[in-house]
Order: C-alpha cells, then sequence, then structure tokens
C-alpha cells in the first residue's frame, strides 16, 4: 500500500529534489502575511517529510528567519539574541512574528490617520 501512494524509490527521490530545491528558494513574497508565508514553508516541509526527509523544526525556523521579508528585519535580530533557536518551535516562532506583525498593522494604521488629520489641519494666518 505505501508502494502505491509514494511509487518506487526513483520516484520518490525525484518528488524529494524537487522538494529540496523548492525549500531552497523559498523566501516571502512582498505582502504576504505571516500566516501565508509559513503555510507555504509547512506544505513543503511536510512533503519532504512525507517522503522520508529529516526536517526538524530547528531547521524550518532557520529557514523563515532567513527569509522573511525585510520589514522583520529588527525582530528576527531581537529573536535571534533573546531566545534559543535551536530550542524554538515553529508554532512558537509563528505566534511571536504574528503578534509582531499586528503591532506593525495597527501602527501602520494610526501613521495613516495621523497624516490625513495633519492634512486637513488649517494653516495659520490663511483665510
Amino acid at each position: 500500500m505505501k508502494k502505491k501512494y509514494q511509487g518506487n524509490d526513483m520516484v520518490q527521490s525525484a518528488q524529494l529534489q524537487r522538494l529540496r530545491r523548492s525549500f531552497e528558494v523559498l523566501e516571502m513574497r512582498y505582502g504576504e502575511t505571516i500566516e501565508e508565508y509559513f503555510a507555504r514553508v509547512m506544505e513543503i516541509a511536510n512533503d519532504m517529510r512525507n517522503l522520508g526527509e529529516d526536517m526538524p523544526d530547528e531547521k524550518i525556523v532557520e529557514k523563515i528567519l532567513r527569509t522573511l521579508a525585510e520589514k522583520f528585519t529588527y525582530i528576527v535580530c531581537a529573536i535571534e539574541e533573546s531566545k534559543d533557536i535551536k530550542g524554538m518551535t515553529v508554532d512558537g516562532l509563528q505566534s511571536s512574528l504574528r503578534v509582531h506583525e499586528q503591532n506593525m498593522i495597527r501602527h501602520d494604521g494610526e501613521e495613516k490617520v495621523l497624516k490625513i488629520e495633519e492634512q486637513w489641519k488649517p494653516i495659520k494666518g490663511r483665510g
């Protein structure tokens, strides 16, 4: 039954090579959320695990930290300096990054409101 669903060794090997390549070139896309990026990473990682590849959380965590969008650079530095990356789970990293992302979105919204308010303030001495 296992062979029926996974194919022979040559097919498995080819599939694993394709997945390794996909995992290597994976990067967070512009405008992509943490949740969307983690879903893409975990889909490939789980496919690799199903084909027998050793994919510990540490490897996935390191990959994600290396390939996040530039706007996450300072939080990546904070995580690397304050936490044990080797002991960090994928879920733990995702939770930390989600909180940070939500704070960034809230802060962005507040800045936009302030800019709009500033544009509509009457200029002294006018009128």
